[in-house]
């Protein structure tokens, strides 16, 4: 853990604020749910909270299952990071940001999907582009937007199709459901 050098008061309601820089870093928006930490040394520690990271294991299970499926890489995020990847080096992926491209997809709501010869490209972490979406599935649960499903393609390969496309709705909208439960 490192010092910032920012020193807060709690005020007569139990309130601190996080300095906007802190915010802006840590992506850290107007009703982003925060987890709190505590530890024998006296420290709290405050962590965003990832609904969908609750289902680490499960989605690895399941990015792994789609890519078999497709035979193509699959990556499924939360709001803020990659949380399980398959088909590609898990090491170049989990726990990475995601790209701001990808973010705003998810924050509209909408699906995505790359067509032969469009120009726009969404690429999954970033600042690097060796790998981009194909296809972004929002995973929706309550309304919110929480995460997404992709399916990865090299830089400047071939779209996938339309079967891709629903399996990317189908899983999207399980892992939605799962996370409503």
């Amino acid at each position: 853990m490192k010092a910032t050098g920012i020193v807060r008061r709690i005020d007569d309601l139990g309130r601190v604020v996080i300095p906007k820089e802190i915010r802006r870093t840590m992506r850290i928006r107007e009703g982003d749910p925060l987890e709190i930490y505590t530890d024998r040394d006296g420290e709290v520690i405050f962590k965003k909270y990832s609904p969908i990271g609750e289902l680490g294991n499960f989605a690895l299970q399941y990015a792994e299952t789609l890519a078999k499926t497709s035979g193509h890489p699959i990556a499924i995020t939360d709001k803020d990071n990659v949380i399980a990847v398959s088909g590609v080096s898990k090491k170049e992926f989990v726990e990475k940001k995601i790209s701001p491209e990808l973010e705003k997809v998810m924050e509209d709501k909408s699906a995505y999907a790359a067509k032969a010869g469009e120009q726009t490209r969404i690429p999954i972490i970033d600042g690097i582009d060796k790998y981009i979406a194909s296809i972004v599935y929002p995973i929706i649960a309550e309304g919110d937007s929480i995460g997404s499903v992709v399916f990865l393609s090299e830089n400047g390969a071939a779209p996938v199709g339309e079967v891709e496309e629903k399996l990317a709705q189908a899983a999207s909208s399980f892992l939605g459901k799962q996370m409503e439960q």
